[in-house]
């Protein structure tokens, strides 16, 4: 009798551990130092775009970008969700974007998500396990309406990863048309691309968990036109670098991609190694999210449905491939008037193939 009762209790315990930890396993809390970051890339645009429900121009717009590659440290395949900080309680906070890139060279894909406004964090869930040791690549985007409008427009960007990263690099994108722009601290480079507009990017290796970066820009504009708008009326420069583009700026943006909306992040983060090149090649391709049927689709992530895989070659690819094309030249450029040797070509040459 006695055998049979223990029996009963290894056959009952082995079905709960059989329930509960698989359970356990799915429900896991996110343990941001347990999946540090290979690379990150923030991108920060004032009134670079308007959300279709956007209350008023009068209220300057921040338009943030953020693509990461996380890899799972945590000794086994993880199947929760990841949580990043941002600063929901900042005026007019507004997630726009959540979506991951599950295979190499393919679009990407929009995921469901959430926001918990008192702790500050956008949480999501990857649509397929992560794999141990395997990389995750996202991107987020959100709004803010923390620009201060006095005698100048004038705003603070902060960022501190909870997480290890190997290399983060932070661009700033100025309104077109603005003046007296200043950028504290001072940027370690800056470009202007073909359509006029000021950029400014820092790059960062070996951040460590918990160390706080950040940004205070100023400038002045007149009216409320946006980037974007800007851009959409200015033609391509006529030089070799632009042979055979017809059309307006956001065709160009757009190209085969405006038959599903166009909603795609634009500088990938394969693009951060090169970014100089980058900023100066891609001119208009900068825009993270394209606004067209934009709105539709940040209700879609807002109610958690499951988006749509789009088809077809992303703007991200076309501009990552041109802008790979042109960064081989201009090393081989180096090269050949000895700006620099052989060794470093080579190194150079191996981060763009």
């Amino acid at each position: 009798m006695l055998k049979k009762r223990l029996v009963a209790l290894i056959v009952i315990a082995s079905f709960l551990t059989s329930w509960i930890l698989p359970k356990a396993y799915a429900e896991a809390d996110f343990q941001p130092e347990k999946f540090p970051y290979k690379a990150m890339q923030i991108q920060v645009m004032p009134e670079f775009d308007y959300p279709e429900d956007w209350a008023s121009r009068e209220v300057p717009s921040l338009l943030v970008g953020m693509y990461g590659t996380i890899t799972n440290k945590t000794g086994q395949d993880y199947n929760g969700k990841i949580e990043l900080a941002v600063p929901a309680k900042e005026k007019g906070f507004d997630a726009f974007l959540v979506a991951e890139f599950p295979e190499e060279n393919k679009p990407e894909v929009q995921r469901p998500y959430d926001v918990d406004l008192e702790k500050g964090i956008i949480s999501w869930k990857p649509g397929k396990p992560i794999k141990n040791n395997q990389e995750y690549q996202f991107v987020i985007e959100y709004y803010t309406q923390s620009i201060d409008v006095k005698d100048q427009k004038s705003f603070t960007y902060e960022f501190t990863n909870k997480a290890e990263t190997e290399q983060l690099d932070v661009i700033f994108y100025a309104p077109m048309n603005a003046k007296e722009i200043k950028l504290e601290p001072k940027a370690q480079e800056n470009s202007k691309n073909e359509y006029g507009e000021e950029l400014y990017f820092y790059q960062y290796k070996n951040v460590k968990a918990g160390e706080p970066l950040k940004y205070s820009f100023s400038y002045k504009k007149d009216g409320t036109e946006s980037t974007m708008e800007a851009i959409s009326k200015a033609q391509p420069p006529n030089d070799k670098n632009h042979e055979g583009v017809s059309g307006s700026a956001t065709d160009q943006i757009l190209g085969d991609n405006s038959k599903d909306g166009g909603k795609s992040p634009i500088i990938g983060i394969g693009g951060a190694s090169i970014i100089g090149i980058a900023i100066i090649i891609a001119g208009a391709f900068v825009y993270l999210g394209l606004k067209a049927n934009s709105q539709s689709q940040a209700k879609m992530s807002k109610q958690n449905k499951q988006p749509q895989k789009r088809q077809g070659p992303t703007t991200t690819q076309k501009v990552n491939k041109a802008v790979s094309n042109e960064a081989k030249k201009e090393l081989r450029k180096k090269l050949l008037t000895g700006k620099i040797d052989q060794e470093t070509y080579d190194e150079e040459m191996k981060k763009l193939i």
